[in-house]
């Protein structure tokens, strides 16, 4: 009897890490006229208080808008100024399970805390995707260089003009690899993001979530699939 009480609960071990979810990470940085180095974009849109109606978030391409309506996700919590700097926090489930995806919206204002925290999720190791959306802070901001991390599984995405300029040393340095990273000045929507992790869900390599990266782009801004694409780099290349 304890022989098959033993084999019982090795085989439901083996069972619960079978269906263990992988946890995705987002980082949003709100949009913000005031305090980011951006094209001026309308008052309502543009204003980093108000996740709402914020380009990023509240709007219908935003994370917040574009990921209730899904059909892929189901959300299971939402938050109101869960932490300082932190305005709002979503958490959706995959509809075919496996995935649960938990993102924060950060006050415009707070671009370096949320850059930093993003970093901080990346060197964790705790999570299986962490990603970037927004104005790309490190354009204006001078911040410390990420402390070396080995045997990093995170893969990372990063959603803000020439991302990869910008990202891919820091990234290097925490031995994460990126799936998704931008080589041009772009819109950084939400339809983005869905469609790479869809890919990537999938298994698909790097080209595979160029490739749906590229589509979305293209659908969205009404463009070739060809101009879409190349405004990602080719990670695979390289």
């Amino acid at each position: 009897m304890k022989m098959l009480l033993m084999v019982v609960f090795l085989i439901s071990g083996v069972s619960l890490k079978a269906d263990e979810e992988k946890s995705i990470r987002v980082f949003v940085a709100l949009c913000d006229n005031a305090t980011q180095g951006i094209v001026k974009v309308g008052e309502k849109i543009g204003n980093g208080d108000d996740p709402e109606g914020n380009l990023y978030w509240g709007c219908d391409d935003g994370l917040a808008s574009y990921f209730k309506r899904s059909s892929k996700w189901k959300t299971v919590d939402a938050v109101k100024n869960p932490a300082p700097g932190i305005l709002r926090r979503l958490k959706f489930r995959h509809a075919d399970g496996g995935l649960v995806l938990t993102a924060d919206a950060y006050r415009g204002a707070e671009m370096k805390k949320c850059l930093l925290d993003f970093e901080a999720a990346v060197a964790s190791k705790e999570h299986a995707l962490v990603a970037f959306i927004g104005h790309n802070g490190f354009m204006e901001l001078q911040l410390p260089k990420p402390k070396p991390v080995e045997n990093n599984p995170t893969a990372t995405i990063a959603l803000c003009c020439l991302s990869e300029s910008y990202f891919t040393p820091r990234l290097e340095r925490m031995s994460s690899e990126p799936l998704l990273l931008t080589r041009q000045l772009m819109y950084p929507g939400s339809f983005i993001l869905h469609d790479a992790i869809e890919s990537w869900r999938k298994g698909g390599n790097r080209t595979a979530i160029r490739s749906a990266a590229g589509r979305a782009y293209a659908k969205n801004q009404k463009i070739s699939v060809r101009a879409g694409t190349g405004i990602f780099a080719d990670l695979e290349a390289k």
